[in-house]
């Protein structure tokens, strides 16, 4: 009988001081207040994103996985310099184009239209 009082007495204490300090002291937190987890090194605003941007890109994780609008946010930038990239990929080809088609500059003899001959 001794040995269940003791017991339950240590129970209870044990159990109390997991209390307090989940609960943490009343108006002393025993551990400040978390500031949640945002893109801090978003990709740069004044010019064009490289590799390095990327690698160094770390989104913030939330509870279910990544934040949403932060994938959100980084993947419209992605797909807006790639964009921008292709079309500035397409202008130069369409410029270079002609300029081939006319045949070498410097006056030398293409061999391949040689050969064909």
């Amino acid at each position: 009988m001794i040995v269940f009082a003791f017991l339950l007495i240590a129970l209870v204490v044990v159990v109390a001081g997991v209390t307090l300090a989940v609960a943490g002291g009343g108006s002393e937190a025993v551990l400040p207040e978390a500031e949640p987890d945002r893109l801090s090194d978003a990709l740069p605003e004044n010019r064009p994103v490289v590799r390095a941007d990327i690698d160094e890109l770390r989104l913030p994780v939330a509870p279910r996985g990544y934040r949403m609008s932060d994938v959100d946010d980084v993947l419209e930038r992605l797909a807006a310099e790639l964009a921008e990239r292709d079309a500035r990929i397409a202008e130069l080809t369409a410029a270079a184009a002609p300029a081939s088609a006319a045949g070498p500059v410097d006056g030398s003899v293409d061999l391949t239209k040689a050969a064909e001959q």
